[in-house]
C-alpha cells in the first residue's frame, strides 16, 4: 500500500502563503482518495478538505474553501494544499491521509493510511 510524506511547512507572518505537498510512495497512489487533516495544540484532528481519486469534486471545509486549495498531480504522486492569507488560527500540524473510498471523507476513521504531519505556525 501507499505510503504518505508531508513537506512544506514552516512559519509565517499572518498573511503569508504556503504550499504543502504530499508524496506518496510504494502503492498505486492515483488510485487513492487524499485528505488533508489539520490539528491545533489541545484540539481534535479536522477535516481541511480532499481530492477523491476517481476525478470527481474536490472537497474543502466550508470555513476554509476561500483561502486554501487542493491540487492533485498524479504524474508526480502528489497532492498539494496551497494555503493563503493565513492567520494565526491555522497554526497546526496538517496531515494528508489516503483512502481507497471514492469519495472524500471528513472523518480521520475513513482513512487507513496517514503521513506523519508537517507543523505550520502563524504568527501574527
Amino acid at each position: 500500500q501507499v505510503q504518505l510524506v508531508e513537506s512544506g511547512g514552516g512559519s509565517v507572518q499572518a498573511g503569508g502563503s504556503l504550499k504543502l505537498a504530499c508524496v506518496g510512495s510504494g502503492g498505486t497512489f492515483s488510485r487513492y482518495t487524499i485528505g488533508w487533516f489539520r490539528q491545533a495544540p489541545g484540539m481534535e484532528r479536522e477535516s481541511v478538505g480532499g481530492v477523491p481519486w476517481t476525478g470527481g469534486a474536490i472537497y474543502y471545509a466550508d470555513s476554509l474553501k476561500d483561502r486554501f486549495t487542493i491540487s492533485r498531480d498524479n504524474a508526480l504522486n502528489t497532492v498539494y494544499l496551497e494555503m493563503n492569507n493565513l492567520q494565526p488560527e491555522d497554526t497546526a500540524v496538517y496531515y494528508c491521509a489516503a483512502s481507497e473510498r471514492t469519495f472524500v471523507g471528513i472523518y480521520e476513521y475513513e482513512y487507513n493510511i496517514w503521513g506523519q504531519g508537517t507543523q505550520v505556525t502563524v504568527s501574527s
